[in-house]
């Protein structure tokens, strides 16, 4: 039985697993008559088309893997509303050599200056650029090494998170913390990337660890590789600057 050279094309695609450019093969097989493409300019067309499915496909399996609170971007990201960074600070933030040298970025300031915000922007950054990133609050951190021997939501949670290119921590030492689960995060912190936000700074952990000795080997993991960011505490928060109000 002959088959149409379209329909060859279209098992040849199927059979070298091109799944997204099969379903959109007669599209393209209409644009390449309508501009005339020469067979070299269609396959490069064919290939380009399943590498940019396969780019986004991975990019929402990574988004889905980091669980971020919020879409928080650089696009809506104003260097002018803080005196944290400058521009050319952020460029190199945005290199993310500094994931693969194992950094750990302190973003340091009061609620509402902004560094949740830029905390995400870099994990998504960092996705689009095929890292695997986690978003966790501390709490929620807490939680999960608690229960992750025996929960089994909290135990594959915790294999993503070690499994990350960069772990990044919400709200670091918002509460006082007893010394099992000081003990717990001091085991959970090793040799990665870390973004770590905080209303305090890392002399002022050692009141919610309660232990110094503990205290002082958390921070020795930490800074060992650190930039610290501080977030002006004399800056109105950008958060009620651009509160939604009812009147």
């Amino acid at each position: 039985m002959n088959h149409h050279p379209y329909e060859i094309l279209q098992d040849k695609c199927r059979t070298l697993r091109l799944a997204e450019t099969a379903k959109e093969l007669p599209n393209l097989l209409r644009e390449a008559e309508a501009k005339n493409w020469t067979y070299h300019e269609l396959v490069y067309e064919i290939l380009s088309y399943e590498m940019r499915c396969r780019e986004q496909k991975n990019n929402e399996r990574l988004m889905k893997w980091a669980e971020f609170p919020e879409i928080l971007t650089f696009d809506t990201y104003d260097l002018k509303e803080q005196t944290a960074l400058g521009e050319k600070q952020l460029n190199v933030l945005k290199e993310l050599n500094w994931i693969e040298e194992f950094f750990t970025l302190i973003l340091m300031g009061p609620t509402g200056a902004g560094k949740t915000h830029l905390s995400v922007a870099l994990g998504i950054h960092a996705v689009e650029r095929g890292y695997k990133v986690s978003f966790v609050s501390m709490n929620q951190l807490m939680y999960i090494l608690k229960t992750k021997e025996y929960i089994n939501k909290s135990k594959i949670r915790y294999k993503r998170i070690i499994a990350s290119d960069l772990i990044i921590i919400d709200d670091v030492m918002y509460m006082t913390y007893e010394t099992q689960e000081a003990n717990l995060f001091f085991q959970f912190i090793y040799e990665a990337a870390f973004i770590l936000t905080s209303n305090k700074g890392p002399n002022e952990w050692g009141k919610f660890l309660g232990d110094p000795t503990l205290t002082t080997a958390i921070l020795d993991r930490l800074l060992h590789r650190s930039e610290i960011i501080t977030f002006d505490n004399e800056t109105d928060s950008i958060r009620m600057k651009y509160r939604k109000v009812l009147f």
